[in-house]
């Protein structure tokens, strides 16, 4: 796989652009041991606050699910009666006092139809997690592509600053020794130039997408990158088309969950129209007898103002906004993974292109040109087509692979299966 890569740092021999590869490594200081893209991911993953707010999510969810078991607490209720008042009840002594519990009996399934709530939120901060991991995964992974073609970028760019130095030296050599006109030293020393800002432009992007990537994985990304993740495709390397199905993917697994929390809730919402019960047992000492006897009251809301006929009428209505989300959640998804799937396989087939036969064919006619115009028998002119020509297939070919490891990541971000329930 990595000869794609290699093939795009060829531009002469191995040894030229071996040692413009280590000079830029020096000026920059990348240093330390080589940062893969695994290492990476976990790095992130222990570091990103998304995965931190996913996980208290999860923790949250488990909390109200233990919330969501209890039952009602009781109630201690203390009555003084006949104090404080006149005649014989002018102070305490006739006082008589009750003690009662007021114990509510829920009725209607409303325990079970809580739970029930608490168990699809829990699923579903669960699955929140694993979406979380996903994301955090393909954003790293594309900062991580993103870096190692930003690297081969600064290669070719130092690579063709070494070439244009090399050009222009000639082009002073022949010059000085009256076999072109100073015309042909001035283009080549503008050639020189611009060729050098590019590569200190593509230092500066390499760099910042380095920083970008540090701040992901929650420590400076000094290290070398592995250059091999842009490994190229064949023709045709991802097959035929596949049918686009958002079947068990994160994205309709979550919307599945939403569903059923709704769901959830329209059954506890018409569990709430069933009135509960509070019974109260207790004692009354009675102060005039000095006897003490038991009570019991039984109290029974009456549903006159609010008969929770509004709250189930509520909870269909998410419930059908939840259901006509998840229709639409399957006609992204498909979308999306039909067009990357597209996307993938053109890249593909551009890389293959780039990084194949035009490329070679590219670099066969700039190393021709150096020799011909080195000894006097191709022009200038030729000389700088050959080395743009040469420029342009390596960044379109850096360009391709890149798209197409963007593209296949993103498409694994897409189809990554959910988690199954329970586990």
């Amino acid at each position: 796989m990595f000869k794609f890569v290699a093939a795009l740092l060829a531009a002469t021999s191995c040894g030229a652009m071996a040692s413009a590869q280590e000079a830029s490594t020096e000026a920059r200081q990348i240093s330390g041991p080589l940062l893969t893209l695994d290492e990476a991911v976990v790095l992130a993953g222990g570091s990103a606050p998304a995965a931190e707010a996913a996980s208290a999510g999860v923790d949250a969810a488990d909390a109200g699910r233990r919330i969501a078991g209890l039952r009602p607490n009781p109630a201690l209720a203390v009555e003084v009666e006949n104090f404080v008042g006149t005649g014989p009840y002018s102070g305490v002594n006739g006082a008589d006092v009750t003690a009662s519990v007021a114990i509510p009996i829920e009725l209607g399934g409303k325990r079970q139809a809580r739970i029930g709530v608490a168990d699809a939120e829990a699923f579903r901060a669960r699955l929140a997690q694993s979406i979380a991991g996903a994301d955090i995964r393909l954003q790293v992974t594309e900062l991580y592509i993103e870096a190692a073609a930003a690297e081969v970028r600064v290669a070719v760019a130092e690579d063709r600053f070494r070439i244009a130095g090399d050009t222009a030296r000639a082009a002073t050599i022949r010059v000085q020794a009256g076999r072109a006109s100073p015309l042909e030293q001035e283009r080549a020393e503008v050639a020189r130039l611009t060729a050098e800002a590019d590569a200190g432009k593509a230092r500066r992007i390499a760099d910042a997408v380095r920083a970008n990537l540090g701040r992901r994985i929650g420590r400076p990304a000094t290290g070398p990158i592995d250059v091999a993740v842009l490994g190229g495709p064949g023709r045709g390397a991802m097959g035929p088309p596949r049918p686009a199905t958002a079947t068990g993917t994160l994205a309709l697994a979550a919307a599945d969950a939403d569903l059923k929390i709704a769901d959830a809730g329209v059954a506890f919402a018409r569990s709430q129209r069933v009135p509960d019960l509070t019974v109260g047992p207790g004692v009354r000492r009675i102060e005039a007898t000095n006897d003490v006897a038991a009570i019991f009251s039984v109290s029974v809301p009456l549903p006159l103002l609010n008969n929770g006929r509004a709250a189930v009428d509520q909870a269909s209505a998410n419930r059908r906004r939840a259901d006509a989300r998840r229709r639409m959640t399957v006609l992204d998804v498909e979308q999306q993974i039909a067009e990357v799937e597209v996307e993938a396989q053109n890249a593909a087939e551009a890389a293959h292109v780039a990084s194949g036969p035009a490329l070679s064919a590219a670099m066969e006619a700039a190393r021709i040109a150096r020799i011909g115009y080195r000894e006097g028998k191709f022009g200038q002119l030729e000389l700088l087509d050959a080395e743009r020509v040469l420029t342009e297939m390596r960044v379109a070919s850096i360009d391709a692979l890149a798209t197409y490891q963007l593209a296949k990541a993103r498409l694994e971000r897409l189809t990554a299966p959910a988690p199954i329930e329970g586990n």
